[in-house]
């Protein structure tokens, strides 16, 4: 029986139409099998891998055959012969402790990816791939528009000591302007079904009840209980109670005018509509107001609303509110009712907040994601988005920018 080599060919070279199929019919002459290819182009430049199960009588053939041809086509081939036993090992490894590491920047540089691509070493894992996700960069940008990064990579191995490499990861992200994902390759991971938003500093950029306080004449107040309870200083229901209390009297009608003045957050539409025209959900669960909440439902087409209403009398607040507070662990019970209700599973679902009160259900969520949060919240929830928009999340789901609406306006 004729016994079988195994070859890996790496082809580098000026990009050309044809490159790859003229070498596979080469190799096709001799019968030999594509155990493994890759190929990536950075700027027409290429590289091709292959790696190709061949009869030991026909690898002087084949490889006499390939650098002949290499010539004219104007490429570098290099031959490494693999052994059976390495190339079984390999084989035995697969699926076995593989990862996606996202990086999120305004601009991705060099001394970034060395500190992140250190920690991975360091972690004793493997690259595997890396891809640019985002389109490629303007030297020249607009100084108008905000930029976005981002870089993926595809590692294998089992980490040396998994929680030091994200306290590593988070280190980084203090250190430097740069978020960092990791997480579990998984089938869940390009599955997500359903996103559940914090509105106020999340979804929009206002806290509106500090919005409210400020016509009221207490914003400074309310902005000190507001900023002690997303800090985790003070309980949400005690803080919530202490903040309504300090609205009695407010004028209704001021309301409407703060709520057409909402400034929603950079990302958000693009996100939303994106993930929209994917058969995704999209709920907002907010320790904030109905009548706001209600007003971005309308404006972004977001299918559940669960936040607080206010309590009025002849048209001024009374200072209470009516039914039970949306706090922390409300959102948590809420965000798993919509899932059971659209038969969806806890890991298909992401959950993103800025505060103390988010963090149950970042933490029960599949994929969870502290955005733009107070130190706390960033500590404790498995991933934060600090440097970039709500659109973010897009790359962190494995959308390429071509996969992506290019604007607001529903274009593909």
């Amino acid at each position: 029986m004729n016994k079988k080599e195994i070859l890996l060919l790496t082809i580098s070279g000026q990009d050309k139409p044809g490159l790859t199929s003229t070498i596979t019919e080469i190799l096709s002459e001799y019968n030999a099998n594509i155990l493994d290819i890759g190929q990536a182009v950075i700027h027409n430049s290429l590289s091709l891998g292959m790696l190709v199960e061949v009869g030991d009588m026909e690898t002087s053939n084949i490889l006499k055959d390939v650098l002949y041809k290499s010539y004219d086509l104007d490429i570098t081939v290099k031959f490494s012969p693999v052994p059976v036993k390495e190339y079984s090992d390999w084989v035995n490894r697969q699926g076995k402790g593989r990862y996606i590491i996202t990086m999120l920047s305004r601009k991705i540089s060099a001394k970034q990816i060395s500190a992140l691509t250190r920690i991975i070493f360091e972690q004793g894992l493997n690259i595997d791939t890396i891809n640019r996700l985002t389109g490629r960069v303007a030297l020249d940008p607009d100084p108008h528009k905000n930029t976005t990064a981002c870089i993926e990579f595809s590692v294998r191995g089992i980490p040396k000591n998994e929680e030091q490499m994200k306290t590593d990861f988070f280190n980084l992200t203090q250190s430097i302007d740069v978020d960092i994902s990791f997480q579990h390759d998984d089938i869940y991971r390009k599955n997500r079904r359903l996103v559940c938003f914090d509105m106020d500093s999340t979804l929009i950029l206002q806290e509106c009840i500090v919005e409210l306080a400020k016509r009221h004449g207490v914003g400074e107040e309310v902005h000190a209980i507001t900023e002690a309870a997303m800090r985790g200083e003070i309980d949400f229901k005690e803080s919530f109670t202490r903040r309504v209390a300090l609205l009695k009297g407010l004028d209704v009608s001021l309301m409407r005018d703060i709520a057409e003045h909402l400034e929603i957050t950079e990302g958000a539409k693009r996100l939303i509509s994106t993930l929209k025209s994917f058969g995704y959900k999209i709920a907002v669960l907010s320790g904030g107001f109905t009548f706001f909440a209600e007003y971005l439902k309308k404006e972004l087409d977001i299918d559940y609303v669960y936040a607080n209403e206010l309590e009025a009398v002849d048209g001024k607040l009374t200072g209470k509110y009516i039914g039970e507070v949306v706090d922390g662990e409300k959102k948590a019970q809420l965000m798993k009712l919509i899932a059971q209700m659209e038969h969806i599973r806890l890991e298909q679902v992401i959950a993103v907040g800025d505060g103390a009160n988010d963090l149950p259900m970042i933490n029960a969520a599949g994929l969870g994601i502290a955005f733009h949060a107070k130190p706390l919240v960033r500590q404790n929830a498995r991933h934060a988005i600090s440097t970039i928009g709500l659109d973010g999340i897009l790359y962190l789901l494995g959308y390429r920018d071509r996969h992506l609406k290019n604007d607001m306006t529903g274009k593909w």
